[in-house]
């Protein structure tokens, strides 16, 4: 039998400015196997913080938060690493445009994500990063 001790849970950063939603997509990731939301952040300052203090595996990004962006959490991770961390990143947004996914693409995003639609594409990719995650460990 595998000890599951063994591997740390994957760490998950949830930034999202909708309460109900945020503990809602929290509660959904709180229940695969492996997976720790150790933040949820509603704005771009609360964010950075989280990714200072929390240094996550995974940063999950609404782009339109209640103040600043999605996109300024994305600047700030690419320029500095050091400060923030590598987190893989997702966009789980309602602004799913071709042209916002460019700049999130331009950003290194890693997915992005419609939330209209792709809720389970969303939990399915999280999954996807805990075993990648596990196999380095």
């Amino acid at each position: 039998m595998m000890a599951h001790t063994t591997c740390p849970p994957l760490k998950v950063l949830l930034i999202e400015d909708s309460p109900l939603l945020g503990s809602l997509l929290g509660a959904m990731l709180e229940e695969l196997e492996g997976v720790a939301v150790v933040a949820v952040a509603g704005d771009e300052a609360e964010a950075l913080q989280a990714l200072q203090e929390r240094r996550p595996d995974l940063a999950i990004v609404d782009l339109n938060l209640r103040e600043g962006s999605g996109l300024g959490v994305l600047r700030a991770l690419r320029a500095k690493p050091e400060r923030y961390g590598r987190p893989a990143t997702a966009v789980f947004t309602n602004h799913a445009h071709a042209h916002l996914r460019e700049r999130c693409r331009a950003l290194g995003v890693d997915r992005f994500f419609d939330k209209a639609l792709e809720m389970d594409a969303l939990l399915d990719y999280v999954e996807a990063v805990r075993r990648a995650s596990m196999e380095t460990h």
